[in-house]
C-alpha cells in the first residue's frame, strides 16, 4: 500500500504516515475523513498483561496512541484482563502459559506506569482512558455469545489467517481456547464502539486479521463504520526483533530495566536505524531529524546519543536521562565510574553465612551472566573486569576489596556493560 502523507486532510494520518507508523489501513479515505471531522477521533490498542511491564517492542503502539492524542484524538488503552486469561496466539509458535486472575491483576497495575509518561489521562474529551476488557468478557454467557456473535465467524476464514495456518502447517498444537481469541478481540472492538463510540483499532501487522474481523462484526451488529490501522513489523537493520537483546527484553519499567541500561539500548542503535527510530519513537521535528540523516562517520554517534537522550527522557524524565548520559560518559570516555550506574545490592552475610565471593559469583550476582558456568567462560575469555582489573576464575573477593570511592564493586563486561555491586 502506497500512502502519501501530504494527501491526508487529518493531522493524525499525516503524522502517522510521515513518521513511518502505517503499514495498512482498511479504508484510507474514510479514516482520514473521520479523523479530520468535528468530533475528536477515538481509537484504541489492546495490551495483554502477560508480564509486569511492557517492553520496548510495544513502544511503537504506545506512540500510536500518543500521535492520536497529539492530533486532537482520544486514546483508549485497552488492558486485556479478560483476554490474558487465554493468551494471544497471534504470531506465536507455541501456546502462552496460563496466568491466574491474581497474577493478571498485579501485572495490569504495574503496566499502567508504562503509559503515563506518554499519554495524558483524565476525563476530558481528548484525555486518555484505560479500560479492562474483563468488564464485559467476564460477563459473557457462552450459549448466548455463540448464538449472537459466533454465527458471524466461519472456520474457513479463521484457519485461513496466516498465523493460524503456520501453526497448523508446522503441526504445532492450536488449542480451541486460543482459537476463541480472535472472536473475543473482535467483540472488544464492538463493545468499545458501543460504549465510547470508538472507531479506530490500531495494532501490529500481525493483528490485521483480528482487526478486520472486529470491523466486520461491528458493522453487522450495530451498523457502524469503524477502521483499522496496522504498523509495520519493527525490526533492526540487521534483521533482529525490536526490543530483544543478548541480555533479554528491554523492559519499560525502571525496576526491570534501569534508565542507564535503557539509555544504552538506544545509544547502541545500528547506524542504519537511527533516523527511522527518531521518527518512530521521539517527537523530534522533521527539520532536526533531516539534519541527523546527513551525519556520516563519527557524527552518527552524536545522533545516537541524541536519540538515547530523548527516548530516555520521554520514559524516565529529563533528570534520569542526564544521569544516564553522564554515567556513560564517565565509564566509557573517562575510564571511571559513576554512582548513577545500575546498582545491585547484595546481602553479603556479615558474620553469618558467606563472607566472600568468587569472581564468577560476583559476575552472576550482578546479572552479567545467567549462571556460574557462563561467568567462568566470560572470565576465561578476558571479557570481565572487576574494579578495572581482569580477574582469574576462582579469585576470591571480600567486602574490604570494594572500590572505596564507589562503595561497591565495579563489574564490567566488554566495553559497554557496567554494573555496580554494593554489599549490604
Amino acid at each position: 500500500m502506497t500512502l502519501d502523507a501530504n494527501a491526508q486532510k487529518s493531522a493524525f494520518l499525516r503524522e502517522m504516515i510521515s513518521r513511518g507508523h502505517v503499514y495498512q489501513i482498511t479504508d484510507e479515505k474514510g479514516l482520514d475523513a473521520y479523523a479530520a471531522g468535528p468530533v475528536p477521533p477515538c481509537g484504541y490498542i489492546g495490551f495483554d498483561a502477560t508480564a509486569k511491564s511492557l517492553h520496548v517492542g510495544s513502544l511503537v503502539q504506545i506512540m500510536n496512541l500518543r500521535r492520536l492524542q497529539q492530533a486532537g484524538g482520544k486514546p483508549i488503552v485497552l488492558m486485556g484482563g479478560g483476554t490474558t486469561k487465554i493468551g494471544d496466539p497471534t504470531d506465536k509458535e507455541k501456546s502462552r502459559p496460563i496466568l491466574t486472575t491474581e497474577e493478571i491483576a498485579i501485572n495490569m497495575a504495574s503496566i499502567r506506569k508504562n503509559f503515563e509518561p506518554f499519554l495524558k489521562f483524565g476525563n476530558g474529551p481528548t484525555d486518555a482512558i484505560m479500560v479492562d476488557n474483563a468488564e464485559w468478557l467476564d460477563q459473557i454467557k457462552w450459549i448466548e455469545f455463540l448464538r449472537d456473535y459466533g454465527k458471524h465467524f466461519t472456520i474457513n476464514k479463521m484457519i485461513a489467517q496466516e498465523t493460524v495456518r503456520r501453526r497448523l502447517d508446522n503441526e504445532e498444537p492450536y488449542t480451541f481456547l486460543e482459537f476463541n481469541y480472535m472472536l473475543l478481540q473482535s467483540y472488544d472492538f464492538l463493545e468499545l464502539a458501543r460504549r465510547f463510540d470508538c472507531r479506530i483499532q490500531m495494532g501490529g501487522s500481525d493483528q490485521w486479521g483480528n482487526i478486520v474481523n472486529g470491523i466486520d462484526l461491528t458493522r453487522r451488529i450495530i451498523d457502524t463504520t469503524v477502521f483499522g490501522v496496522t504498523t509495520p513489523l519493527i525490526t533492526t537493520a540487521s534483521g533482529g526483533k525490536m526490543g530483544k537483546t543478548a541480555d533479554g527484553a528491554v523492559w519499560l519499567n525502571a525496576d526491570m530495566r534501569s534508565p542507564y541500561d535503557y539509555w544504552q539500548f538506544w545509544r547502541n542503535t545500528e547506524d542504519a536505524d537511527v533516523v527511522r527510530f527518531m521518527r518512530l519513537f521521539t517527537d523530534l521535528p522533521e527539520s532536526e531529524i533531516s539534519e541527523h540523516a546527513k551525519a556520516e562517520g563519527a557524527a552518527i554517534n552524536d545522533a545516537k546519543k541524541r536519540l538515547a537522550d530523548v527516548a530516555t527522557a520521554m520514559l524516565h524524565g529529563e533528570e534520569e536521562a542526564k544521569k544516564a548520559a553522564a554515567a556513560a560518559e564517565a565509564v566509557f570516555k573517562g575510564g571511571g565510574a559513576s554512582l548513577d550506574l545500575p546498582t545491585v545490592e547484595l546481602d553479603w552475610g556479615g558474620g553469618q553465612g558467606w563472607t566472600e565471593r568468587t569472581a564468577e559469583a560476583l559476575v552472576k550476582e550482578v546479572g552479567l551472566a545467567a549462571s556460574l558456568g557462563e561467568a567462568r567462560r566470560l572470565i576465561q575469555q578476558s571479557g570481565i573486569q572487576i574494579n578495572g582489573v581482569r580477574p582469574e576464575v576462582g579469585k576470591h573477593y571480600n567486602r574490604d576489596q570494594i572500590d572505596p570511592e564507589l562503595g561497591a564493586f565495579k563489574i564490567q563486561k566488554g566495553k559497554k556493560d557496567v554494573k555496580l555491586l554494593k554489599p549490604i
